[in-house]
């Protein structure tokens, strides 16, 4: 027979934290609700409460969440006493007071949220961690306090904020006072936006109501455990009002993900880790030294370039064997953290992001991929990105701009997917924010075309600082065949009008468009060649060290002036700033 007791603890701010504890004398046995599966009590809990068979993560309390995800010995709860809060004296079968005290007897806690410091693999953060066993994690007034002095506390300390979250939703006992929580605690994050300050959110099962329409979402990463369900109303409620049924997997994590309203699914045993690179990412700091690529690796000079023919660097542009995106994140980005959704409606594959250091520096990187095989190709669109991928990454820009930290953008397309659905979505509208957006964005922005530099598409990641180019890319308003097939009326004349473009590494660098040219090794840029890394990471190591010096005034108008001079009559006087009020 299995018997299991509470032990309680004070831990402050009139919280008592709960453990559970199990004791067997021949058998120790519990049954998984997900698969109905027999699971040893012992292996159970030593997986986190996570289910061998079906994999079904099952509740935590929030003094076992703080274990899990804090270090071992960090732990400092926060002080302070809320009040017990009963505006509307109600009661239904009971008395509002006699559930408080039922919910208190029975979880060891004063209300649905724990509040602690400490730190995740040695980085400092603040933790307001829900316990759903609390009258269904509710959000009343002392639960939205608790929330409002955590954020507070990060905002006096200047440390990141991770709320996890388990809530049915308002705390109906408390009627309009419960709904005022979801703006005293959308506030909070408001000012810890304005000071720059990461917020993270960990959504477990299950995360409805005032809460998931306040801080669970409003975090600046909103990560969830698998099978977690989130949404505004909950699934018994929506099924009542529209009278039909809802689809399997309706509002549950792999759902969300999909449709790009939350950035990862993280299991329970990789939290603490990934928490750690991200936390770790956003409190990290460069020591600005000054890097320059040597010439033989970034040429300035156009002169110094050998003569290539057009067409023939288009197509080694587009050779399938040179590296993408994500080659080069993998070999040169440390702790690299990729964040996907646009948080309306989608995740598009073609357009890949998130925050790592390179170097020891921490950055966000964004850029295009395409892949290596038919496969990859096929999934990811060929690099043609829809709407939801640009604002996914006009978000991943905003939070850079927030944190203070610089992006380096890695070009690779044919161009913006042309289909009727992203122009149903956007398409234009998408590219022309992001363009708007990264004209007035305050920190370093480096951009390197890799591959493909097609039109607006590309453009679209590309309002940099440094725009940097790889020997054996390019950079066009339109593709060689559009070009032919629309002036010459000939798609086959393709090479002519390559060459008429200019659209060769050393035409851009004569003209301006490019700052400079990064050489590639012998045969080119080829999958898996350390060389070619190496000399990405120079290259864009050489022109933040440039940059980051520069305070976000003179990185704004720098690149304002940047982008001015294209077309002027007087290119020279407004490079350097000269009558447009720079």
């Amino acid at each position: 027979m299995t018997v299991r007791r509470l032990m309680t603890k004070p831990v402050g701010w009139g919280i008592f934290v709960t453990k559970s504890v199990s004791r067997s004398s021949n058998i120790a046995w519990t049954l998984c609700p997900g698969c109905g599966g027999m699971l040893y009590i012992k292996h159970f809990e030593r997986a986190h409460d996570v289910c061998s068979e079906c994999g079904r993560h099952a509740p935590l309390s929030a003094w076992r969440r703080i274990e899990l995800l804090l270090d071992p010995g960090s732990v400092v709860p926060l002080g302070e006493r809320v009040p017990d809060h009963d505006p509307l004296e109600f009661r239904d079968v009971l008395s509002y007071r006699d559930r408080l005290s039922a919910a208190r007897a029975s979880t060891g806690l004063s209300d649905a949220v724990v509040c602690a410091r400490g730190s995740v693999e040695s980085t400092p953060v603040i933790a307001a961690v829900m316990d759903f066993r609390f009258l269904g994690g509710s959000l009343g007034a002392c639960a939205g306090e608790l929330i409002t002095r955590a954020a507070e506390t990060a905002l006096r300390t200047r440390t990141a904020l991770l709320l996890v979250t388990a809530s049915g939703g308002a705390r109906m006992q408390e009627g309009v006072i419960s709904l005022m929580q979801m703006v005293k605690t959308a506030q909070a994050l408001a000012q810890l936006d304005r000071a720059g300050i990461l917020t993270v959110s960990l959504v477990t099962d299950p995360t409805f109501g005032g809460v998931a329409a306040s801080y669970a979402t409003l975090c600046d990463v909103v990560i969830a455990e698998p099978g977690a369900r989130l949404g505004f109303a909950g699934p018994r409620v929506i099924e009542q009002t529209i009278r039909r049924s809802l689809p399997a997997g309706f509002q549950s994590a792999e759902s969300l993900l999909k449709r790009g309203l939350i950035d990862m699914i993280s299991p329970r045993d990789e939290l603490r880790s990934t928490l750690g690179r991200l936390l770790a990412a956003s409190a990290l700091r460069w020591d600005h030294h000054r890097e320059r690529a040597p010439n033989e690796l970034v040429v300035r000079d156009p002169d110094a370039l050998a003569g290539q023919d057009a067409w023939t660097a288009v197509q080694r542009a587009r050779d399938l064997r040179r590296p993408s995106t994500l080659d080069y994140i993998d070999g040169i980005v440390d702790g690299f953290v990729e964040l996907r959704g646009d948080r309306v409606c989608g995740d598009c594959p073609a357009i890949v992001g998130g925050i790592g250091r390179l170097g020891g520096l921490p950055l966000v990187v964004i850029g295009h991929q395409k892949g290596n095989t038919a496969a990859e190709l096929s999934k990811r669109n060929f690099g043609m990105a829809i709407p939801a991928g640009y604002r996914k990454a006009t978000r991943l820009m905003k939070l850079a701009g927030k944190l203070g930290l610089p992006v380096v953008t890695l070009v690779d397309t044919p161009g913006a997917y042309p289909g009727p659905e992203a122009e149903e979505n956007g398409q234009a509208i998408a590219i022309a924010e992001s363009l708007r957006l990264m004209a007035q964005l305050p920190v370093p922005i480096v951009t390197v075309i890799l591959g493909e530099g097609g039109s607006g598409g590309a453009l679209a990641l590309a309002v940099a600082n440094r725009v940097l180019i790889c020997e054996n890319a390019v950079y066009s308003v339109i593709s060689p065949e559009g070009c032919a097939a629309i002036l010459w009326k000939d798609a086959s004349k393709a090479p002519t009008a390559a060459a008429a473009l200019r659209i060769t590494a050393a035409d851009l660098l004569r003209m301006g468009i490019v700052d400079g040219v990064i050489t590639e090794p012998a045969g080119g840029n080829r999958h898996d060649d350390p060389a070619a890394r190496d000399r990405i990471r120079a290259a864009v190591l050489s022109a933040l060290s440039e940059l980051l010096p520069l305070d976000p005034q003179q990185l704004v108008a720098e690149r304002h002036s940047r982008f001015r001079a294209f077309g002027a009559g007087d290119a020279a006087a407004v490079s350097s700033g000269a009558g447009v009020g720079v």
